[in-house]
């Protein structure tokens, strides 16, 4: 049976080591040659590279790593509809466009390196408490996942400098109540980190993957080797314009990331447009993975308050209040069509938490969101 389970977590990392990268590592990431260079409206810049000489091509396993410029599966276009943004338009999201044969990287300085290792290895020090709510899938022993979708509403909590609250969808090797215990995973969505982004309370467009939970691989974004950028326009990192507002109008952001049948790459997919991928070579465990989630999370130092989660606001089956996923889906064979998530559903939330963060699942709602879910909260003191 399939089993969906509703989960609100409190955890508090352990001591790890930094994700493994030296200065002199990402120099050539920094130096990489620029066919264009671009200032965007927010006032940062991208940079056009060769897209066979892109940074991802300098991991060493990816070193004899042939270029995949589309997915071979064809993605499943039919998307409810929502009275909300207009997906297929990305109006809200920043982007620019490249010439023909180059990609847009956003231009990462020694500045940049030294905030996403420090909010990486936020993650896993013992001075930092993170929080998460999940409403996590976990397939039956038969089924191996090929994919996972879902529309999430973007909102823009309020955090302190060194604070970060996000919303994102996750696939990892392993089913886990705590996605810290998986070893490969991949985690795209929303999220506000002014450390990350040079001080700016924005929204942005992120992404974050590790092979070894985080111990010595992986990053936010570009920040590493990894991640390659196959899309022209958009890409990780961007400032995202316009924001939900609560009570009001739902700006969403539609996700997917699916296994390709042939490369066995992870292709993500946002409102419609192909990014790029994340290499199977770096995930050696998820050949057959049977861990995927959506929700949310927040990181603070020890001793400080949490900021909210979300829009700021528990669930209440109100759809323009609390952040959510709709119409949220899983892929079990290469035929590009999502199954959605059935069965029984379990809580489990410290008494504690509840005024704090939540989750709740809900289930079909219907033709305008689908299978549903909803969480966040405001923070706690």
């Amino acid at each position: 049976m399939v089993k969906i389970t509703n989960t609100l977590f409190f955890v508090l990392c352990l001591v790890t080591s930094i994700n493994g990268h030296t200065f002199d590592d990402l120099e050539i990431q920094i130096s990489k040659p620029r066919v264009k260079s671009i200032r965007t409206e927010s006032g940062y810049l991208v940079d056009c590279i060769d897209i066979n000489k892109q940074p991802a091509f300098d991991h060493p396993l990816l070193k004899n790593h042939t270029l995949q410029r589309k997915p071979s599966f064809e993605r499943n276009m039919n998307e409810t509809s929502v009275k909300s943004s207009p997906n297929k338009l990305i109006y809200w999201l920043e982007n620019i466009r490249c010439p023909k044969g180059t990609v847009p990287i956003r231009r990462i300085t020694k500045v940049d390196l030294i905030r996403g290792k420090s909010v990486f290895n936020d993650h896993n020090l013992i001075q930092s408490i993170m929080h998460e709510a999940y409403t996590y899938h976990e397939p039956p022993p038969d089924d191996i996942i090929h994919g996972i979708k879902g529309t999430t509403s973007i909102y823009n909590p309020k955090v302190d400098k060194d604070q970060s609250s996000s919303g994102h969808l996750f696939v990892q090797d392993a089913f886990q109540k705590l996605i810290i215990n998986g070893t490969n995973k991949i985690m795209v969505g929303w999220h506000v980190s002014p450390k990350l982004y040079n001080d700016d309370d924005s929204t942005y467009f992120y992404s974050a993957w590790t092979s070894d939970d985080f111990k010595s691989t992986g990053c936010y974004n570009m920040l590493c080797k990894g991640f390659v950028q196959t899309d022209r326009s958009y890409y990780l990192g961007s400032r995202i314009r316009k924001t939900s507002t609560y009570g009001g109008e739902m700006i969403e952001m539609s996700i997917s990331l699916n296994k390709d049948r042939t490369t066995h790459n992870w292709w993500l997919t946002v409102a419609d447009k192909t990014i790029g991928y994340f290499p199977a070579a770096l995930f050696p465990n998820m050949v057959e993975p049977s861990g995927l989630g959506w929700g949310g999370s927040t990181l603070s130092p020890m001793g400080t308050s949490s900021p909210s989660m979300g829009s700021g606001h528990l669930p209440d089956k109100d759809f323009v209040h609390a952040s959510y996923f709709r119409d949220i889906g899983i892929q079990v064979d290469d035929s590009g069509n999502y199954n959605q998530p059935s069965g029984d559903k379990y809580v489990d939330a410290d008494a504690d938490a509840a005024s704090c963060y939540n989750v709740e699942y809900y289930g079909d709602q219907g033709e305008e969101f689908g299978y549903s879910l909803q969480f966040g909260g405001p923070g706690c003191n």
